[in-house]
């Protein structure tokens, strides 16, 4: 399985934030992520390049950043420490970092729960004729 650009070279830490923001990714098969993988690299393949590049450099600086903090890198650590590095940054006062939390947080999101098989799942039965379909 290829990772998709801007992801490629970034594939763990993007999992594990995957798995900290939902936990049940963990429980995700490789088949299961590339689906999440390829519907985030679709998002944001739309992007501007800068943009695409800013994202990879937020998710190497998550990766390793918690290295001077716990000792280990950010793919490295419990769920529990995970969770707090990532609260520490949505909650900071740098209005940057909080954006790129919130940024990351919503394309992991999209890509999990837009998956057919997590849309069912929860129930979820979007069609495009909206609240017609309905009747």
């Amino acid at each position: 399985m290829t990772s998709l650009p801007p992801l490629s070279g970034q594939r763990e830490a993007f999992r594990a934030v995957a798995e900290t923001v939902v936990p049940e990714a963990a429980r995700l098969d490789p088949a299961e992520w590339n689906d999440v993988e390829r519907i985030v690299a679709r998002a944001i393949a739309a992007r501007p390049a800068r943009l695409q590049r800013q994202l990879a450099l937020l998710l190497r600086f998550l990766e390793w950043i918690p290295l001077f903090r716990y000792g280990r890198r950010f793919s490295r650590l419990d769920p529990a420490r995970r969770a707090r590095f990532l609260d520490s940054l949505q909650t900071s006062r740098l209005l940057l970092a909080r954006r790129g939390i919130w940024g990351l947080r919503t394309l992991v999101l999209m890509g999990y729960y837009g998956r057919p098989r997590a849309a069912a799942a929860i129930g979820y039965r979007a069609d495009p004729r909206g609240w017609e379909a309905r009747r």
